[in-house]
């Protein structure tokens, strides 16, 4: 089976002027007008049990555009009334090989690749944070790179693990080495809303009510035991993660620019927790899993313990204005349209399953991934890539950031509970699913 991941796109011959065959198959493709338009085409192949070769499918499609004259004033079709694949116009076969999209909505003004020069600073400044984080956080290789790509894309970060791995000295140190402003929340059962986001104090002398900001005001907030909060205090911090503000009263506060959240929620005890909403799961861009230490690591930490390392506090390496330039440069780190057509595959194929993997794993999943995945795909890429050293992004970027992309976004049923299947095993079926460009 080939897929079109987009299916608004599907209809696109319909509202052309480009008639169909009454002979031909339901799943033939089809000829669609693409004179005049200045986007690009591309084209992703998401294997099925169904699937046909790629030369047949071109063979048609060349067939079929020699019988059907595009006229030369072809416009972009409106949007389609009924999308395919729809419950009112239901699809067999959704998946095209096109991704098939309008100019106006994706052509991007052409960035500016990174010089040279521009790659040797961000490298060098990279490498200092690495360092100065490294000090006092032993191991945690992933976690030091999680908290990179976080720190280089503005994005938000769920740690989940046993107590005592280092989550708050990690997030800790990270603020430190760029000298950034750093507040930590240690959520309770008790907490208010307006002990996270603050509110307005009457002044008896003035008369009058002072706004008193909350500890979220700060380059990098920590909560700690997120989980431990209730659903309308975690729902607080929900403003702040998406549209990088707080209201108290009828005013509106900007957040500090950087601003980063690292929550953290211990897995092993559940009484008196609340679990995450899955809306506010979305809002995190990677969820990482810590596990313990090696030996070697752990007396490692001892000796440094022992050393009083911990004791002093650390001088930042980078300020935060250099923070804002690495934001800058990640965004114009290259990504080639066969990645996106990548990354977009990949979250297809979770909310598909059943078209892609094996029965009896598809049927443990509820829900699959929403369109911040692919966001927080490209994003985190772009950021794995300027923290190796590069300014273009290589599937092995994408790859190595499924687990943490994806795992609290697709959503398993309990039956995958009762039988102890893991979100990662049906996260690395799906991604062997798809065609590695």
């Amino acid at each position: 089976m080939v897929g079109n991941v987009n299916a608004e796109e599907s209809v696109a011959g319909e509202h052309s002027g480009t008639r169909e065959d009454p002979g031909a198959r339901p799943d033939a493709p089809r000829a669609v007008p693409t004179d005049g338009v200045d986007g690009h085409t591309f084209t992703v192949a998401l294997p099925g049990p169904a699937a046909e070769s790629a030369e047949s499918a071109e063979s048609a499609e060349s067939a079929e555009s020699a019988d059907f004259a595009i006229p030369d004033d072809a416009v972009v079709p409106d949007e389609p009334d009924q999308l395919s694949g729809s419950p009112a116009a239901p699809d067999e076969d959704v998946a095209v090989a096109g991704i098939d999209t309008a100019p106006d909505r994706t052509a991007p003004a052409p960035a500016r690749y990174l010089t040279p020069d521009e790659l040797h600073w961000a490298g060098e400044t990279i490498e200092a944070i690495s360092t100065a984080f490294a000090s006092k956080v032993v191991g945690q290789a992933r976690l030091q790179e999680t908290l990179l790509i976080a720190l280089l894309t503005g994005g938000h970060v769920l740690l989940e693990s046993v107590p005592g791995l280092a989550k708050t000295t990690a997030a800790q140190t990270i603020a430190q080495a760029v000298g950034g402003k750093f507040h930590r929340i240690q959520c309770t059962p008790d907490l208010l809303p307006s002990d996270i986001v603050g509110t307005q104090v009457y002044n008896q002398h003035s008369g009058t009510f002072e706004t008193q900001l909350g500890p979220v005001h700060a380059n990098f907030v920590l909560l700690d035991e997120i989980n431990r909060s209730s659903a309308k205090t975690q729902s607080a911090m929900l403003e702040a993660m998406q549209e990088r503000q707080t209201s108290i009263g009828d005013k509106s506060y900007a957040l500090p620019d950087p601003f980063l959240v690292l929550a953290t929620q211990n897995p092993i005890e559940q009484e008196g927790t609340y679990p995450l909403p899955e809306a506010q799961m979305d809002r995190f861009m990677l969820k990482d899993v810590l596990d313990y230490p090696s030996p070697a690591e752990e007396a490692e930490v001892l000796r440094r313990i022992d050393s009083g390392i911990f004791l002093t506090a650390s001088e930042p390496v980078v300020s935060v204005a250099d923070v804002k330039r690495l934001q800058a440069l990640v965004g114009r780190v290259y990504i080639d349209p066969a990645i996106i057509n990548y990354v977009v595959g990949i979250g297809y194929v979770t909310r598909h399953p059943r078209d892609y993997i094996e029965p009896r794993l598809a049927g443990y999943v509820d829900f699959g991934a929403s369109p911040r995945a692919s966001i927080a795909f490209t994003s985190a890429a772009r950021a794995r890539a300027l923290v190796d050293g590069r300014n273009h992004v290589v599937p092995d970027d994408v790859k190595a950031l499924t687990h943490r992309v994806l795992r609290h976004r697709v959503t398993l049923g309990f039956e995958a509970a009762a039988d102890e299947v893991a979100v990662e095993s049906i996260i690395d079926a799906m991604v062997n699913g798809i065609r590695t460009p």
